[in-house]
């Protein structure tokens, strides 16, 4: 079985960039971490892997070359190989053409499931999953909280998804993308100590525009169907915090406060 996990690399929240010129993220020399809902898909695949040793696991991800390490590490956690699509001229992609230039990737790839996570912290559309499946003609789901992966030796997969109101069990046939969420609790393994510089380089490809065969016109901020109208920073308000003791003073306190929010 070969597995590819569409993972995203997000600017820190704590010290992100931001062109305010062009609206746009700068995902280029500021520090990046792998997404959270990501993570947790790659962590599934990782963990079909450590019980079936002859799955394949493909990590693909667009990205700028700075990502080169954090791939590399992902890698000596037991994937089997990485690819890095970046080109100065997809810069500024929105999720359309995001998911164009994925999709053309994967056209032109073998492969049995497709994972993703379901939300990203830099956008939080969920957009791009379910274009990608779109562009392939495939099934999507998103906010999987299981997966029963001996259901993979078949020709459908049951999951588990969170419908708000409920988790609610489906089937879907193979090929799909399934679009897994934090609450799932897949968790990535650690590198190993005896791994920790270990050389996958040999198994990292980068994929440029060169092989991918799009005009100008159709990615980057002149392909994009969608601009960025306006940003903000926003602005967090710390609020103000009482500690009390467990006696007739504190006592008092948490009741006066309970009173004055009408609770008593």
């Amino acid at each position: 079985m070969k597995i590819v996990c569409l993972v995203k690399f997000i600017s820190d929240v704590a010290n992100f960039l931001y062109d305010y010129e062009k609206n746009v993220l700068v995902r280029e020399n500021v520090k990046l971490i792998l997404n959270p809902d990501d993570a947790c898909a790659l962590a599934f695949a990782l963990e079909v892997k450590a019980r079936r040793p002859d799955t394949f696991v493909e990590i693909v991800t667009m990205a700028p070359a700075s990502v080169l390490p954090l791939v590399e590490d992902l890698l000596r956690r037991n994937a089997d190989r990485a690819v890095i699509i970046s080109d100065r001229l997809f810069s500024g992609s929105d999720t359309y053409v995001t998911s164009k230039i994925i999709a053309r990737y994967l056209e032109n790839t073998e492969y049995d499931i497709i994972l993703t996570g379901t939300h990203s912290l830099d956008g939080d559309t969920s957009h791009v999953p379910s274009q990608v499946a779109e562009l392939l003609k495939m099934e999507q789901m998103s906010n999987i909280v299981r997966v029963y992966d001996e259901s993979l030796q078949g020709k459908t997969v049951i999951v588990e998804a969170d419908t708000d109101k409920t988790i609610s069990k489906y089937e879907i046939a193979l090929p799909c993308i399934l679009s897994i969420g934090k609450d799932s609790k897949y968790k990535l393994p650690f590198v190993r100590y005896k791994d920790l510089e270990l050389d996958v380089n040999d198994r990292v490809s980068v994929i440029k525009n060169e092989n991918l065969s799009f005009s100008e016109a159709e990615v980057g901020l002149q392909g994009s169907l969608t601009k960025v109208k306006r940003t903000f920073a926003r602005k967090l308000q710390s609020k103000e915090k009482t500690v009390v003791c467990n006696d007739e003073e504190g006592i008092e306190t948490v009741y006066n406060f309970l009173k004055s929010k009408g609770f008593v």
